[in-house]
């Protein structure tokens, strides 16, 4: 099955046109089409739902949708695994999950993602003890080069699965993944407005105390949306229904978008509508499932540059980062974001080797951000600042390379799976260099 189509990304801002599209429903296919591929010469890439910000996913030669590699092969709540196909949905998958009584670990804002492309680009949520989304992962299947089928898990290759599991879309064409789950779980949220400058002082004691801790900021605002979220064995009170629209699509949404748009486009108008968006910002106290907690509809489309950080040093990189925003010639109506992680093992993970801090800006989608992200990019690099891989950053191979200790066990990984630069792209290129095989 081929779709013929222009591809445009989540944000709508990366347009591409590819040779041939190929939505391949098996390992099998996936492995034929890119043997075709790598017999006409024609650069590969593998696209989910579309969600990263940049050019990750983009081509000009063959574009495999992942869409129908969306089956869950399997699913063991006595050992915690589920195999599913790289192209489901995240909210699909918590749904199935949840029917087999298990639950990812954790989980990031947005459920829109296929998972491969949620782990390849080292994904994440928020919890001081959690780990972002690819060290659930245990096991891949992977389409190299060449068009061969590579398995690699816990007893077959285990060194490949540990550098695969942020791959970047640079080492082959995830078809399966294989993830460690646990039970399912509920979660207490406690959603409370606090000051600012509070919040910050005592960041790091209440990211500890935490299963889930994270923040919102509104530039020009003295105070934030705290969120804090807790497991609990006490019965769900979940928020009303009425409450939920209000709250999630009357407020966060459709009310944000309209103010949204108001203040980015009537001079003068960015400190009113600050106001009337702190003033909006209520406290919530609810008890449900997971992964309804930990995810919202998101309906705004914007830009996005994220960093992670030593969490250590996350006041005073936020207050840099607070005298930026607030001192735009253009101001910014859209919300600085605060997650933590958990330090991890994957040699290209922003979270490699450290506890981390999270630092999200927001513009939104069609509204200039280059000065913003450039001066905000620039405070991040003081303090060794790693990029989520599948947002808009400035960094090529020369500036990343350094502050990834394991970089050379990934390009060694890529040397083998993909010797003559078949999933390579100008995004590739610049962060990541040349293949070297």
């Amino acid at each position: 099955m081929t779709r013929r189509s222009e591809f445009r990304n989540w944000s709508g801002d990366r347009l591409g046109r590819p040779a041939v599209r190929p939505a391949p429903g098996s390992a099998e296919e996936t492995a034929a089409a890119v043997a075709r591929a790598a017999a006409c010469g024609l650069p590969v890439k593998a696209v989910g739902a579309g969600h990263s910000f940049n050019a990750v996913a983009s081509t000009d030669g063959t574009h495999i949708a992942t869409d129908r590699l969306d089956a869950v092969v399997s699913i063991d709540p006595e050992q915690g695994r589920a195999v599913v196909g790289a192209g489901i949905r995240l909210g699909a998958l918590n749904r199935e999950l949840a029917a087999a009584g298990l639950a990812l670990p954790n989980l990031g804002d947005i459920d829109r993602q296929s998972v491969a492309g949620a782990v390849a680009t080292a994904t994440h949520g928020t919890g001081a003890r959690l780990a972002g989304l690819a060290s659930a992962v245990v096991g891949m299947e992977i389409v190299d080069g060449s068009g061969r089928l590579i398995r690699c898990d816990d007893q077959r290759r285990p060194d490949l699965l540990r550098v695969a599991r942020v791959g970047v879309g640079a080492l082959g064409v995830v078809t399966e993944v294989t993830l460690r789950c646990v039970p399912a779980f509920d979660l207490h949220a406690v959603e409370t407005v606090e000051p600012l400058d509070e919040v910050l002082e005592g960041f790091d004691e209440q990211a500890a105390a935490n299963d889930h801790f994270e923040l919102y900021w509104m530039p020009g605002s003295r105070r934030c949306q705290v969120k804090r979220a807790n497991r609990t064995s006490e019965p769900r009170r979940p928020q009303p229904r009425l409450a939920y629209l209000r709250d999630k699509i009357a407020g966060e949404n459709l009310a944000f978008a309209a103010l949204n748009t108001l203040g980015a486009r009537v001079p003068g108008a960015a400190g009113p509508v600050t106001r009337l968006l702190e003033a909006g910002l209520s406290d919530r106290d609810l008890i449900d499932e997971s992964h309804r907690v930990l995810t919202s509809p998101r309906w705004v489309r914007f830009h996005e540059m994220e960093y992670a950080i030593e969490r250590a040093a996350l006041p005073e990189a936020f207050a840099r980062v607070r005298a930026l925003a607030s001192g735009l010639a253009r101001p910014v109506v859209f919300p600085l974001e605060v997650r933590v992680s958990a330090a991890d093992d994957i040699p290209l993970s922003p979270a490699f080797g450290r506890d981390t801090a999270w630092i999200a800006a927001h513009v939104r989608r069609g509204r200039p951000y280059g000065a913003y992200f450039r001066g905000f990019e620039e405070i991040m690099d003081d303090y060794g600042g790693r990029p989520h891989w599948g947002k808009l950053h400035f960094q090529d191979r020369a500036s990343l390379a350094p502050r990834y200790p394991q970089w050379g066990a990934f390009a060694e990984a890529r040397g083998e799976l993909d010797p003559d630069g078949r999933f390579a792209n100008s995004y590739t290129d610049r962060v990541l260099g040349p293949v070297a095989g």
